[in-house]
């Protein structure tokens, strides 16, 4: 690690986004922390220029607590901490069971809270620190047959806009990363909600547009585009609320939900989707 370099944990970093920010960021001289809940235990040691793999399921607060504190034992603090960790559930509202959307929330928001919670006391102590929350473009304007991914996103946003004036008596910054669609892993791993192949209300349409939308991530920029913009972050002495990083036509649409009257905006977004 050289003389500048940060202490850094990056949950979900065994592919896409979080691969992408860990490696870069390693690479880079920071003494990097992946998480993944398939790591072993005890951590191996990391090469030069490597992130060190540590097992983390921000499912569960016991294995949550325990890889931070094997971090602050190891390396004595952490300046960043990016919660990326996360995965998406498709289908409509109506076919979502409340169990399929618990376990949602249950990574991308609870899992959030919990890394957050478990790491504030050691940032507020020294005063200082960055926590990058990942969010989405679709945690602003909600997504067709993905609503309760975007339910999940719009609740880390607002988490993290609280958690943003509280930490700043105590010099640590709290950051949005909206990301749009980016080639990665994670359209593979989506999951559809099961009833969602037995409902023929929903079916054609829901596969259309879902199509569409994973065709979107597809074709989607490299997730080393995220990197970069994370570095640019936890360098910066006073990093911005949030940043939306995606196509030119994704981030003009969030923009257009700000300008346009709501249902003008509704009508266009129906249009571009098929819905």
């Amino acid at each position: 690690m050289n003389d500048n370099g940060k202490v850094v944990l990056i949950t979900g970093a065994s592919s896409g986004i979080g691969k992408a920010c860990a490696e870069h960021l390693a690479q880079r001289g920071h003494r990097v922390f992946g998480t993944s809940r398939r790591a072993p235990f005890p951590p191996k040691a990391a090469r030069s220029g490597s992130p060190r793999m540590i097992r983390m399921d921000v499912d569960q607060d016991d294995s949550v607590k325990q890889g931070v504190d094997f971090i602050l034992q190891e390396a004595g603090r952490l300046d960043v901490v990016v919660n990326n960790a996360g995965f998406g559930i498709a289908g409509s509202v109506e076919d979502t069971s409340i169990g399929e959307a618990k376990g949602q929330f249950e990574t991308n928001f609870f899992g959030v809270l919990r890394v957050c919670k478990a790491v504030l006391p050691a940032m507020r102590e020294r005063r200082s620190g960055y926590i990058v929350n990942i969010s989405s473009l679709g945690g602003l304007v909600a997504l067709p047959y993905q609503g309760l991914y975007s339910a999940a996103k719009f609740a880390v946003e607002g988490l993290t806009e609280a958690l943003r004036l509280e930490m700043r008596p105590f010099g640590v910054h709290v950051v949005l990363v909206e990301p749009g669609d980016f080639c990665t892993g994670f359209t593979a791993n989506r999951c559809m909600a099961l009833a969602s192949q037995e409902n023929q209300a929903y079916a054609d349409r829901c596969a259309r547009i879902i199509k569409n939308q994973e065709d979107g991530e597809r074709a989607g920029a490299s997730p080393e585009k995220i990197a970069r913009l994370l570095e640019r972050i936890i360098n910066h002495s006073s990093p911005r609320p949030r940043y939306r990083v995606g196509s030119p036509v994704e981030v003009m649409g969030v923009m257009l939900k700000r300008i346009l009257a709501g249902r003008l905006f509704e009508s266009l977004f129906a249009l571009f989707y098929g819905a």
